[in-house]
Order: structure tokens, then sequence, then C-alpha cells
């Protein structure tokens, strides 16, 4: 394989981020690449006092939305966020040269963590500030019997296994938890938090589900979901996780031939999105993982043809509403053209074949050998479109053999060990609710799109492009062992919210202790309970003054959304979206 050289960077920026940019280049194998030098800030056009991975996440939303879980903000463990700058960057430079072969002047290109974290957390910011009702609160039930420990809780077997559940219809959730002996209240009040965990970041079951779990082996458990058709999936304690499969893989297709050409693209100054313009992309995608994918090709300039079943997708319904349409379904699919095919009829898989033979680029995100089986795989549309970049955003890709467990977002982290990775060394693993693999997944899927792309200009051969979810996930910096944190490491409450302390007040206990009016390092609870008397901006006051650093936590999207120190990011027409994460100069 082909590596580039190594990159300039033009100013110092979070090692994390480069690392993976810098790997993700190194994998295009495109020498061009190096000529395109990129910058990644920490706080870009974000009003950020504290430059570092844990002050962007509480700055930004991520501690808010994977804390929801736990009822408080909580911090990811790992650099999630500086990853997925890291990507962003790559997908630049790789945009960039893109744009350049169309007659786009482009020097550099420059994103930031901030943004990177916005972007992250875009379908929770547009769910938040959207008009409509936001999505009905869990049964009472269920509230009352909420686990109470930090993030969200597992499932374990009555020979002390713990395990991950899909059910993606509730006729599967019923047939399992029935095999098991669960009570059918229990079902009715555990399906629906349980359906819409992936888009609250919450899910608040009745503990009688886990008594069922926990009067079950797991060997009669997995013979239950075999039966129901649901699927279950251990969790691996370990943060490394297994072997890392590759980012993404590209496989030649076939001779390219010449297209139209595309029209020439001018980039002035600080603008920086028409670089795929005259590319088109055309995708049958479904949830997150694909239609992120798709967002992030039409957000560099390409056009891009969503295909949805007749009636349209499903998820266009899902509350809260923008208008006609749901919130967070914008946030990923607003700017696409829609055609409706049913892929079940010749005539829809018709329909698929005459939008491909127009495109540069067919995306999907469908289960192992649906493409096959529907005629659409990349041999038989390469034979029909020469150059096509056919991609393939899975759960799994073939890492797990030839039938694997469905793949979705917290079965892939319970199984990679991003689950053990997220959360400190005194709670169990536990998969964030927050879509970590679906995002980054998404990210990583346009990614791969880019760099075929890149190889077919340089060699005149169509692609096949496939990613996974456990790719994305790999992507993720593991430590060797899992993280132990300190008293302070979780935000502590105020008044009105919760405070980050930067590491000068964490380094300092003694400091923070004078500041507070309690001994921060002997009496940790006295002094969260000072803390709690006065509020995050004034706390924060306080402490700049001591000449220690401190940020007040975003606790509520909407209000973080509406703030000024996010004014120059995050656009507000019916709902806030972030701005594009990458500047073209």
């Amino acid at each position: 394989m082909t590596t580039s050289p190594p990159r300039t960077r033009v100013a110092p920026a979070p090692a994390v981020a480069h690392r993976v940019a810098d790997r993700l280049l190194a994998l295009v194998g495109d020498p061009g690449t190096a000529t395109v030098p990129y910058r990644i800030d920490w706080a870009g056009p974000v009003d950020l006092p504290l430059h570092s991975e844990q002050a962007v996440q509480a700055a930004c939303g991520i501690m808010e939305v994977h804390g929801r879980a736990a009822g408080r903000p909580t911090p990811l463990a790992v650099d999630y966020a500086g990853t997925v700058a890291g990507v962003l960057a790559a997908q630049g430079v790789c945009a960039a040269l893109l744009g350049r072969a169309a007659g786009a002047d482009v020097a550099r290109v420059r994103t930031s963590v901030s943004q990177a974290a916005l972007f992250s957390v875009s379908q929770y910011l547009a769910a938040a500030t959207a008009e409509g009702d936001e999505d009905e609160p869990p049964p009472a039930t269920a509230r009352r019997e909420a686990p109470t420990e930090v993030g969200h809780r597992p499932f374990v077997s009555a020979d002390g296994v713990a395990f991950e559940l899909e059910a993606l219809d509730a006729e599967r959730w019923l047939g399992f938890w029935q095999r098991l002996g669960a009570p059918a209240d229990a079902l009715r009040a555990g399906w629906r938090p349980f359906q819409q965990r992936f888009a609250t970041a919450t899910c608040l079951l009745p503990h009688a589900l886990h008594r069922a779990a926990g009067a079950a082996p797991y060997a009669a458990i997995r013979s239950a979901a075999a039966q129901a058709g649901a699927d279950v999936l251990s969790l691996c304690a370990d943060p490394r996780g297994g072997a890392a499969p590759p980012a993404w893989r590209l496989t030649e297709l076939g001779h390219a031939t010449a297209g139209a050409a595309r029209e020439a693209v001018r980039t002035p100054q600080g603008s920086g999105h028409p670089l795929l313009a005259g590319l088109r992309v055309v995708e049958s995608t479904r949830r997150v993982q694909g239609p992120l994918a798709g967002h992030v090709l039409r957000l560099l300039g390409a056009e891009v043809v969503r295909i949805e079943p007749p009636g349209g997708d499903p998820m266009r319904g899902m509350p809260p509403m923008a208008g006609p349409t749901s919130a967070r379904f914008r946030a990923l699919n607003d700017g696409k053209q829609v055609v409706e095919a049913d892929l079940t009829t010749g005539q829809g898989r018709h329909t698929v074949r005459e939008l491909v033979a127009g495109a540069d680029v067919f995306l999907h995100n469908w289960a192992p050998g649906k493409a096959a089986r529907l005629g659409l795989d990349a041999a038989d549309l390469s034979a029909l479109r020469p150059g096509l970049v056919h991609a393939w955003a899975s759960g799994w890709g073939d890492a797990l053999g030839q039938a694997p467990p469905v793949g979705t977002d917290f079965l892939v982290q319970a199984h990679s060990g991003l689950a053990a990775a997220v959360r400190p060394a005194h709670l169990p693993p536990a998969p964030s609710l927050m879509t970590l693999t679906d995002v980054l997944g998404g990210l990583l899927s346009a990614q791969a799109v880019l760099a075929g792309l890149l190889a077919r200009d340089r060699t005149g051969r169509g692609q096949r492009a496939d990613s996974s979810l456990l790719s994305a996930a790999a992507l993720v910096p593991r430590p060797r062992q899992r993280v132990r944190w300190g008293p302070w490491e979780t935000p502590p409450a105020t008044a009105d919210g919760h405070l980050w302390l930067g590491e000068s007040a964490r380094a300092h206990p003694e400091q923070l202790g004078r500041v507070i009016g309690a001994d921060a390092a002997r009496c940790p609870d006295a002094a969260a309970a000072r803390l709690r008397t006065a509020t995050s901006t004034a706390w924060a006051a306080r402490f700049a003054a001591a000449g220690l650093t401190a940020l007040p936590v975003g606790t509520d999207l909407a209000r973080l959304a509406a703030g000024p120190r996010f004014s120059a990011a995050v656009r507000h027409d019916a709902y806030a979206r972030p701005l594009t994460p990458w500047e073209f100069l």
C-alpha cells in the first residue's frame, strides 16, 4: 500500500486528532494529500476558554447527551471529539483534492475539535431546538424502577454474563422476553424506551426485565434470542477489544468510462462547500450511519438522491417535528432529493438502476447479502455504470464470519471494547446511549467514498468502498487499562447546573478548597455541597479570579445552541444545526 509523505501541520493542535487524520490519509494512498496542509484547532468558531478533550465534551453537549442515562452530565473516558475531528480533517483534505481536480483553488483545510463535538450531537441538538413536542416520557413504572447507577445498565445472566440485546421490532422483543418468562406489563412498559434509546440517549427499563434475564443462564438467553429473531452479544470487558479491522477496504471494480465533465469549481476564501459539485450520489440508507454519510457528501457539494420506500421513510414521523418532518430526520437528510421505490419489486429495482446509471456513487447500509439478493451489488451496478464507487456502510463488515448478529451501535460498542473504554474502571462496562459508532461510522463511510473517488481519478477504475461500525469503533484510541477517575473528574453540581473543573483546579485541591470554602481533598462531599450554593457562572468567575480554570457544562442543548459562545458555529431556522465543520482557504 502506498503511503503519503509526512504531513505539514499549519499549527499545533490536538495530538489525537492529528494521529487519526494522518492514519486515514495514509490509507488513502494518494501522494496529493500531502500537498494539502490541514489545521485542527481546539475551539474554531466556538468561544472556548479551556482547551482539552473534556472541556470540549463539557461545553459542546457530549457530556449532557452521554450522561442522560445517568441523570447528570458525564464525560466519555475516551478522546471521542478528537477522533471525530481527525476524520473531519481527513475528509477535508480529500475533498480539497477532488475540488482541485475540478478547478477549485484550495490551499489548506481547517476544522476544530469543538466543531467535531457539535457535529456529533447534531441529531440531539435538532430535537432539543425544534418547536414540536418531544417524545412522550417513559411510563411512570419505568421511571420509578430506573437504575440509579451511572450510565446504562446491561443485562446480566444467571451465570454472570453481561450482555446487550437488540430487537428491531416489537414482535422479536415480545418473543424474546416471553420465552424468558418476563411479565406482560414489563414488556409493554419497556418496549418504547428500548426502541427510542438511539434517539433519546436514555433507556429506563422496568427491573422486572433485568430480573427475568438474571434468572436464566446465558445459553438459554441465546437460545431464546435465536428463536425470537432477536440478537444478544456478551460485553467485552477489555477496553482494547480484539484485533482492529481496517478503517475501510477499497476493491477495484472495472475500467471507468469518460463521463460528463464536472463544472469548474471556484471556492472563495472563507467558504468551502461546493468542492464535490458535479458529483452525484444515490443512497438507499436508514437510521443514522448511512444517512450521515450522504449528509457529509452533500455538505461538501455533491448532489445526493435518496431512495425511500413508498410513503417515505418511517423515521420522517419521529417526534419532535420541525415543520411536517422529524427534526432528527432533517438533521441528517435536509437538502437531499427523494425518489420513492419499492425494492421488493422489479420496477423498484429498475428505478435504482436508472438513477445509478447517471451517478458517481451508490451508497447503502443494507444487511449483509441484501444487495446481492436484489441484484444491486457492486458487480451488478458497476457493469451498468463503469467507474461507479459502490459504498457499503455495514455493522460488522466481514469481521464476525458468515452469520454475525445484526450490527447496531450498541452491539458494536459491546463487542469492540468501546463499552468498557468509555466508562471508568469503578463502573461495569456498558455502551454509551449516545450513538457513538453510528456517528463515527457515518463519517468513516463518507471518508471511504472520498478515498474511492480519488482512487478512481488516479487509476481510472471504479471502486467498492466497504466500511463498518466496527472499524469506526476501532478508530477511537484506547487505554491499556480502563481509566480511573479522581473525585472531581465528573462535573460537580452547582445551583443551576454543573461545572467542569480544568486540570489546574484538580491538580491543586488545596487551592480549590480555599475558593470553595471546604477541604476538597479530604472532604469532597462537603466541597460538593458547598458548590451547590451558587451558580456555575458565579463559581467559574471565582475560580478565574484565583487563577484556576472552570467551565459551566452545557446541560440544556436548546440554551447551549442559543448562547453567545456558539453564535458563530450554529445556524438557527426550524431547528438548530452546526455550521459545516470545515473551512477551505
